[in-house]
């Protein structure tokens, strides 16, 4: 149809599976003839770029950012006596659910004052369950089940450091959803994680047992350097969603300004994706034009009502904040 398409990717796939090798012929089909494509970090582009083929110059890197009105520290700060240890996260494999059944029972087992609160669900958590009778810390660790998004502050503020033990991660929004309410993160060094937060905010370790368990002491004994507003107010000031926001509509309006191509010239990009997988593309392509063309004969675009402009008012700081949204169809 011709129109100007951005794609934002949130993933991170590998490279040598059967599984991956097919996934990633499919996204270099599906974004042969994109316009911008927008990444969550650096190492997120750097994926995609490999996967897809897609020159570097055609992918912008926008990170996530976190709603700090909503995820802020508790008024009162919590006590030492007893360290809180969270973890909200989907229990599966590649959350790393695996690494936990091993770190949390030597963590209890180093620090008697420290308690461990788990959010979340999934296959992996019967595994969790089985660590918490076999080790006896029924009154150590706490199984919340699944946490609604809503609910999620309220379990934060509970706790003093965030643990996450993801083996790939694009990103992970999660973070910093911990450190606007002023944790301090234990993470494992995987994906686009250490491009989140700065270095005295978190405490990276490798996916092994031993390493994460030992970044855990060394947040320990840091904890009394944090102070959970300060951390809050430094995130106000990373991420935002204004920001976001407005370096997402500049990468809109980069492609909007693009020139058109005629069907040969995108059919070319197709033709690139492989001597055999392209033919096959620009079949599939050519297939898709011609059932658009016919589907345009049957109902032409003249006779399609077109969505009106729409006027959004709102309030901010006090001042009335008026914005134009045209979304009109082809």
């Amino acid at each position: 149809m011709g129109y100007k398409v951005v794609f934002t990717d949130h993933s991170l796939y590998g490279f040598a599976d059967v599984g991956s090798i097919h996934m990633n012929k499919v996204l270099q089909f599906t974004l042969a003839d994109v316009t911008r494509a927008i990444c969550v970090s650096h190492t997120s582009k750097e994926n995609t770029v490999l996967r897809s083929g897609l020159p570097p110059e055609k992918v912008f890197v926008i990170p996530n950012a976190v709603d700090t009105a909503m995820f802020k520290p508790a008024q009162q700060r919590l006590g030492r006596d007893e360290i809180v240890i969270v973890v909200i996260s989907r229990l599966v494999y590649r959350k790393g659910a695996d690494l936990l059944v091993e770190v949390i029972p030597e963590v209890c087992r180093l620090y008697p004052n420290v308690r461990f609160i788990v959010g979340g669900d999934g296959p992996k958590r019967v595994r969790l369950e089985e660590m918490r009778e076999k080790h006896s810390l029924q009154d150590r660790v706490e199984m919340l089940g699944a946490v609604p998004h809503a609910s999620v502050r309220s379990v934060l503020i509970s706790g003093h450091i965030f643990l996450n033990s993801s083996l790939t991660e694009a990103f992970c929004i999660a973070i910093l959803e911990a450190a606007s309410c002023g944790l301090l993160t234990v993470s494992t060094r995987v994906g686009g994680v250490p491009e989140v937060l700065p270095d005295d905010m978190i405490v990276l370790a490798e996916p092994d047992p031993i390493d994460m368990v030992h970044a855990i002491r060394k947040a320990i004994s840091i904890l009394p350097n944090i102070d959970p507003q300060v951390m809050h107010d430094r995130m106000k000031r990373l991420y935002n969603w204004n920001d976001v926001a407005e370096r997402t509509e500049i990468v809109y309006n980069r492609a909007l300004k693009c020139s058109d191509q005629s069907l040969l010239e995108r059919l070319s990009r197709y033709l690139s994706c492989g001597a055999w997988a392209g033919k096959l593309f620009c079949l599939v392509m050519i297939i898709d034009f011609l059932i658009w063309r016919l589907l345009e004969l049957l109902q032409p675009a003249k006779d399609i009502e077109e969505v009106p402009d729409v006027a959004l008012r709102c309030h901010q700081h006090g001042e009335r904040i008026e914005e134009i949204y045209r979304c009109k169809s082809e």
